[in-house]
């Protein structure tokens, strides 16, 4: 007589599904890797780079949910000026959105030319951001070529955290990935990415510096590395107003960064670009033939050869417009860095093709003279958030947004929202034959147990456990027990198990896509459901190609639901039940609203409504990356799908009725 902590450890030995999920993802991906070389490679004349130019440039705006608007007036104001041998800094704030400060330093060299060219310097996840040794060492490298530097914190970093801080004056959430990825999250069901606040205060701060009387508008350049390289880009890709980029330590290629194992920033994930053939090499595209340089170092976590591929494939967009000079790389033999080598070529380049002259550094500017970061705040607290209490973080934009769709989505029919959350689920696909397995393990308690396996959809296997009363037949097909963990965690539910196995029902616990034994390997020692574990690295791989790991595992229950209604002793009305625990509710809700051989649903600690879940300060992180259908509110949120699934129901009864 088999236990249920026994059952827990059953594996399937014919098939090894812990690597499955993985390998349907990185498949699904290398052929749009493929394609998009394949569209690249075509281009021949300087017309069809433009043409794909304006293709590229509003996929990524639809990808990151387009643009804020830049109608607010700047109000731009220096809180404090510093001056020392050859340059002044001053402490800058500005406004890129309503009620919405960018802390900033602007360094300007003595003796500089005025008008003069200017560059924006755009910060990675380096503690302390602008104010960080890194980072100030940069800049002053930069100023020290004759050049105006604006250095902005981001989002989340610096003077910029967008959550109040606790009473021992520390960030409820660490400083940079972290805020980025819990509140990055909870702008993907609204439609939108963290990316288009990154962007946009970039754009802004662009206009900052045309405002400024010392910089010339038509000599403006960008620069940053990492998570500044991301912002770098980004800006590349959509504003026209630059004269020269030099993206460091971020240009890649995507393709050989996902098979390495790497796992980005909430601003780094542009759903839907990887089934749109896009890859960095575009992001290079876009730029040309401005002059540009590839900033880059030998022992980066991005692979330095997927570097030197993007640019020396991308070399052919300059020559057709016949400035093959204006591409250059730089790869400096370090680690993960803006290095003292990299801030020396990026001085010399942008002295070349914005001053007009060769690099010379200044011997009047000290570029190794630090300031303590309080020299350099643009607030009176070193906090935005607490200066202005009523700022607009992303947050509360989040929050704002969240209520504006419920507001629009009170005009728009659930046939359209349904229409739409079908194409989510289903058009991805790629069918396959259940080829249904089944096993006998033997008897648990007063239940047979016998496992099960099958094709959800090709190159995708599901499983679980059928536990099936053996005092007489089963009234009607098994109810499905959806939980995380799966048939991995059967004892923590053994009391509705024995409970519904009492009542005569059968119960099938259910294991979708990378739950249970189909758990994926871990990477980097991460444990797989944490923030960066694999889990989330496939998530967010699942959003590039346009779909996600929350509407692959709807389609699973629909699929599992195939696999319990082939039992040829059922009816043909007959409808199978579902009970879930904790979020996984939403897999359940997602595919009965499309599917009405799936009857009730009956959630334990349930998920609750994704407008809550968008709108709270705090939220259980672990695994969240699996929940996210992006868009989805724009269309629906869980209690409308209920509701709806009620009238239909009450509907068909009504029909049922007038028929007998």
């Amino acid at each position: 007589m088999l236990t249920l902590q026994e059952l827990e450890q059953t594996i399937f030995s014919l098939y090894d599904t812990r690597d499955q999920l993985k390998r349907f993802v990185f498949d699904r991906a290398d052929e749009a890797f493929a394609r998009g070389d394949a569209a690249r490679d075509s281009l021949e004349t300087a017309a069809a780079v433009r043409e794909r130019r304006n293709r590229m440039r509003a996929a990524f705006l639809e990808a990151i949910g387009g643009l804020p608007s830049s109608d607010t007036p700047l109000a731009a104001r220096t809180t404090a000026t510093l001056r020392e041998p050859g340059l002044t800094i001053e402490n800058v704030l500005f406004d890129a959105r309503p009620d919405h400060p960018v802390a900033a330093n602007l360094y300007i060299p003595e003796g500089a030319a005025q008008p003069e060219a200017a560059l924006l310097f755009l910060c990675g996840h380096e503690p302390g951001s602008r104010f960080s040794p890194l980072y100030q060492r940069v800049c002053r490298q930069l100023a020290a070529a004759g050049l105006i530097v604006l250095a902005i914190d981001p989002i989340g970093q610096g003077e910029r955290l967008g959550y109040p801080l606790t009473e021992a004056g520390d960030s409820i959430f660490q400083p940079g990935t972290h805020e980025h990825q819990h509140v990055g999250a909870q702008c993907l069901p609204l439609g939108e990415s963290l990316a288009r606040y990154f962007v946009h205060d970039a754009m802004r701060a662009v206009d900052y510096l045309c405002s400024r009387p010392e910089v010339d508008p038509q000599r403006i350049g960008v620069t940053g590395n990492s998570g500044g390289g991301t912002q770098t880009s980004m800006l590349m890709a959509v504003d026209d107003r630059l004269a020269a980029a030099a993206p460091a330590t971020f240009i890649m290629n995507r393709q050989q960064f996902m098979h390495a194992g790497g796992v980005q920033d909430a601003e780094q994930v542009w759903p839907g670009l990887t089934a749109a053939g896009f890859d960095h090499e575009d992001l290079l595209l876009l730029f040309a033939p401005r002059p540009l340089h590839v900033l880059a170092v030998s022992s980066d976590f991005f692979p330095i050869e997927a570097t030197q591929r993007t640019v020396e494939r991308a070399r052919k967009y300059w020559q057709l417009e016949d400035a093959e000079s204006s591409l250059e790389l730089t790869v400096d033999d370090s680690t993960h860095s803006y290095t003292v080598r990299l801030g020396k070529a990026a001085a010399a380049f942008f002295s070349r093709v914005l001053l007009g002259r060769p690099y010379k550094a200044s011997t009047e500017i000290a570029v190794d003279a630090l300031l303590p970061e309080q020299q350099l705040w643009a607030t009176a607290s070193g906090q935005v958030l607490a200066d202005y209490p009523q700022m607009a973080t992303v947050h509360r934009a989040n929050i704002s947004r969240a209520r504006e769709l419920a507001d629009l989505r009170r005009g728009r029919s659930s046939e359209e929202a349904l229409a739409w959350l079908g194409r989510r689920l289903l058009e991805p696909r790629r069918p396959a034959r259940l080829g249904t397995r089944k096993v006998p393990l033997g008897d648990c308690g007063d239940a047979a147990a016998e496992y099960r396996l099958w094709w959800s959809q090709e190159g995708v296997m599901n499983s679980g456990i059928l536990l099936t009363p053996r005092a007489g037949a089963a009234a009607g097909p098994a109810i499905i027990g959806l939980w995380e963990g799966g048939s991995t965690l059967l004892a923590v539910h053994e009391a509705w198990i024995a409970e519904t196995i009492a009542s005569g029902r059968s119960v099938f616990v259910f294991n979708p896509s990378g739950v249970g034994p189909h758990l994926p390997h871990p990477i980097h020692g991460q444990a797989q459901l944490d923030f960066f574990g694999v889990v989330h690295k496939l998530a967010d791989d699942l959003l590039w190609l346009g779909d996600s790991l929350a509407a692959m595992r709807a389609y699973d229950v629909i699929r599992c639901v195939d696999m319990l209604l082939q039992d040829a002793s059922l009816r043909p009305e007959a409808r199978v039940e579902i009970r879930t625990h904790g979020r996984y509710e939403l897999y359940a809700q997602l595919a009965s609203a499309i599917d009405r051989r799936i009857g009730a649903v009956y959630p334990e600690a349930g998920i609750g409504r994704i407008e809550d879940w968008v709108c709270a300060e705090h939220y259980e992180e672990r695994d969240s990356m699996s929940l996210i259908l992006p868009g989805m509110l724009r269309y629906f949120d869980l209690d409308e799908l209920a509701r709806w699934r009620a009238q239909d129901t009450t509907t068909t009864e009504q029909r049922e009725g007038d028929t007998r």
